[in-house]
């Protein structure tokens, strides 16, 4: 039992790295890239006009609103939105027919046997996407953060923060994704999982629209929704903390947040977010170790 257990922390490495290879090898990695590159330019395009424009049509008193940190937090706001929806592609494609596609291929019968185990393989499996899609997001956060300094000499209040938002999220994303494989086929997957995933961000909008009318209802409705769905709760930190520190009417207009309103976290939402993954794959674990090969 001593050497078996040994020997589950290397195999689960090599199996995350022959997953990560064989994730990199994907077309859909590929495509991604491409976008990611097309996006990156539009947005630097975007961000220079913004920026320009904005200056020139600034109102005559500055203490109304801060220009630059307007378009700023808007764009970098948008910028995050972008990201944490790329990411999410990147994370769900990787993790399609994790365990009930290769299943059905026949892929996984010779590969889950001893001392290999399914739980090794699932968590290597999961680790493996989840690294990738956590790089790719945090690569594409600092680049549109290093865009809107470069254009318009603006950065956010906070920067490390949000960047860990974003990073959880698509981690969570991820575990999600894995859960579901286990249950539904390749095809049925990704549609379910997107389909969370809109839900999750519907649920920021409602929480925004209940603020507005002052809707307890609503409001409710939203924190619930937000919590059992942790990752538009993680987002929405995010853009709070992006101009937590903005003062007067700019501040208030930025808290608004594009697409879904930015609600202030706690280090208990983080906390939340870890268990919550933990939580996915646990049962993900036990449903597999279940399921017929």
């Amino acid at each position: 039992m001593r050497s078996l257990g040994s020997r589950q922390g290397p195999q689960a490495l090599a199996v995350a790295v022959y997953a990560l290879r064989e994730s990199l090898r994907r077309r859909v990695f590929a495509i991604v890239l491409v976008l990611t590159v097309g996006f990156l330019a539009l947005y630097s395009v975007g961000a220079h006009f913004a920026f320009q424009e904005a200056r020139d049509f600034a109102p005559a008193d500055p203490l109304i609103i801060d220009t630059d940190a307007f378009v700023g937090g808007t764009m970098f706001g948008l910028a995050m939105f972008s990201t944490l929806f790329l990411g999410a592609v990147l994370a769900i494609f990787l993790t399609l027919g994790v365990v009930r596609g290769d299943s059905e291929a026949g892929l996984l019968q010779p590969i889950v046997v001893r001392p290999i185990g399914r739980a090794t393989l699932l968590i290597a499996r999961f680790a493996a996407a989840a690294t990738l899609a956590v790089i790719y997001v945090a690569i594409v956060y600092v680049a549109t953060l290093l865009i809107t300094k470069v254009t318009g000499d603006w950065a956010p209040d906070h920067i490390v923060g949000p960047g860990l938002a974003l990073a959880l999220g698509v981690a969570v994303i991820a575990g999600l994704s894995v859960l579901a494989s286990v249950f539904l086929s390749a095809t049925a997957q990704g549609i379910a999982i997107f389909m969370v995933f809109g839900a999750g961000l519907t649920a920021g909008l409602l929480g925004q629209i209940g603020s507005a009318l002052d809707s307890s209802t609503l409001s409710s409705i939203a924190e619930v929704a937000t919590w059992a769905l942790p990752f538009d709760a993680l987002y929405q930190a995010g853009l709070h903390a992006l101009v937590s520190d903005t003062q007067g009417l700019t501040g208030v207009i930025l808290q608004l947040g594009p697409f879904g309103g930015a609600q202030a976290g706690s280090p208990l939402l983080a906390v939340w977010g870890v268990a919550y993954l933990a939580a996915a794959l646990a049962i993900s674990v036990g449903a597999f170790s279940r399921r017929d090969l």
